[in-house]
């Protein structure tokens, strides 16, 4: 490896995010619960998210819109303006999370930082200014060199991001918990990957899993360190 950028996914890498979502989402279920089940509200939140999707794009703004659109939906019209009130309600909780960095998260972006081999950068997609206040409650923005804030991870942004980063693909590190959206978009421009699971994925994000040569899987974001390592080392790909 020839790593000379790393580019850090955000939500539910650095912090916690779609476990909220899905508490919104059970909430807006219950308010809704005189026009539906809880399995039948849900699916039309996630059919109304996807044809909302090129209009609106990620975030929680676009997600609070869906959910005000699937209320009217579902209730032929009748959930009453008090409903929608508290859907509303629920929607802007999501623009005030703390975004408490993930465990081991701040220590490995101290060393990284402190190391200054790497250029740092966040690659994520959603609504410029959610994204932006979570990055300042984090506490995480000294530690990176550049932030990129996107509609969505296409494979142009990825070739953007390696131009804004002046780096060739094989020179750029993907760190991420979407195989979707921040693995196999790296994998397929030449880039290098590293995934980090998390215990919830949204549903527009799961792919089937898959293995290849450039990409790493670890449990936490600390075991980063250790696979940077090889980094000194020449590697042989299958």
């Amino acid at each position: 490896m020839n790593i000379r950028a790393i580019a850090f996914d955000a939500d539910d890498t650095l912090w916690d995010n779609e476990p909220f979502f899905l508490d919104v989402e059970k909430e807006m279920c219950k308010i809704l619960s005189p026009f539906g089940t809880a399995e039948e509200i849900s699916t039309q939140l996630f059919d109304t998210e996807m044809a909302n999707m090129p209009d609106y794009g990620y975030g929680a703004m676009a997600f609070t819109l869906s959910l005000v659109e699937n209320a009217v939906k579902v209730s032929h019209g009748k959930v009453p303006a008090t409903d929608i009130a508290r859907i509303i309600e629920l929607g802007r909780t999501l623009l005030r999370l703390k975004a408490t960095p993930l465990e081991g998260v701040e220590e490995t972006l101290r060393q990284l930082k402190a190391d200054g081999r790497y250029r740092l950068a966040v690659f994520t997609k959603g609504e410029l200014l959610t994204q932006e206040h979570k990055l300042q409650r984090s506490g995480l923005l000294p530690y990176f060199d550049n932030i990129l804030i996107v509609s969505d991870k296409t494979a142009q942004q990825y070739v953007d991001l390696c131009r804004t980063l002046n780096v060739a693909p094989s020179e750029l590190m993907m760190v991420g918990n979407s195989l979707k959206s921040d693995v196999l978009p790296a994998l397929n421009m030449g880039a290098w990957a590293v995934h980090i699971p998390y215990h919830v994925m949204w549903q527009h994000e799961v792919i089937d899993d898959f293995d290849h040569s450039r990409m790493f899987r670890i449990e936490k974001i600390s075991e980063l360190l250790n696979l940077l390592k090889m980094n000194d080392e020449p590697l042989l790909l299958a």
